[in-house]
C-alpha cells in the first residue's frame, strides 16, 4: 500500500482506540450505573457498539502489521507494477480505458482504482506498452494492449477518502 494507505489505517486505529472506545466505555459504565443491565437497552448497545469497535480494531492490526509500504513514484514506469496507471487500448471494442493499480484497502473500482489481487491487474502486471494480453473476464474474453504507462498519486484519484466522523462506530 501507499504511505498515504498507511497513514489513513494508523489514523482510525488511533481514532477507534484512543477516543471513541474510552467514550463508548464511558457510556457503558453510565448505563449500568442504572440499575437492572437484563432489561437497560442502553447498556447492551454499548456493549454491541464496543464488540464492533474491538473487530475493527483487531482488523486493523492486522493490516497494519502485514502492510509493506511501497512508493510507486520509485518504481520503474516502463513495466506496469503496483501504483501504475495504465491505459488499455480494448482491441475488440476499440475501447481505450485507464486503470491504476492500488492496495485492497485503497481500491474503488467505480473510480479505476483496481486493487493488485483483481484478476485485470495481475494480467497487466509487468507488461510494457505495446505489449498485448488476453483476459478471461464473466462477459467473455478480451484482448488488450497497453497504450501508456504512468505514475498518478493514488489518493490524488480517491473521491472517498474517509474522515474521522466515518470511522466512527453509530
Amino acid at each position: 500500500m501507499t504511505q498515504e494507505g498507511y497513514d489513513l489505517l494508523i489514523k482510525e486505529f488511533k481514532f477507534l482506540k484512543d477516543i471513541q472506545k474510552p467514550q463508548v466505555n464511558r457510556e457503558k459504565q453510565e448505563a449500568a450505573a442504572q440499575g437492572d443491565r437484563s432489561e437497560n437497552a442502553e447498556y447492551h448497545a454499548a456493549k454491541e457498539k464496543l464488540r464492533h469497535i474491538d473487530k475493527r480494531l483487531f482488523y486493523l492490526n492486522s493490516m497494519i502489521e502485514k502492510s509493506i509500504i511501497i512508493d510507486p513514484q520509485e518504481l520503474d514506469n516502463s513495466h506496469v507494477h503496483f501504483g501504475s496507471t495504465v491505459e488499455l487500448y480494448d482491441l475488440d471494442s476499440d475501447e481505450e480505458s485507464r486503470y491504476t493499480i492500488c492496495g485492497v484497502l485503497e481500491s474503488e473500482p467505480e473510480n479505476a482504482l483496481i486493487s493488485v489481487h483483481a484478476p485485470l491487474s495481475r494480467a497487466v502486471m509487468g507488461k510494457s506498452v505495446g505489449d498485448e494480453f488476453k483476459i478471461s473476464l464473466p462477459s467473455g474474453v478480451k484482448n488488450y494492449e497497453v497504450v501508456s504507462i504512468s505514475y498518478l498519486p493514488i489518493f490524488s484519484l480517491k473521491k472517498r477518502i474517509k474522515t474521522e466522523k466515518e470511522f466512527a462506530f453509530k
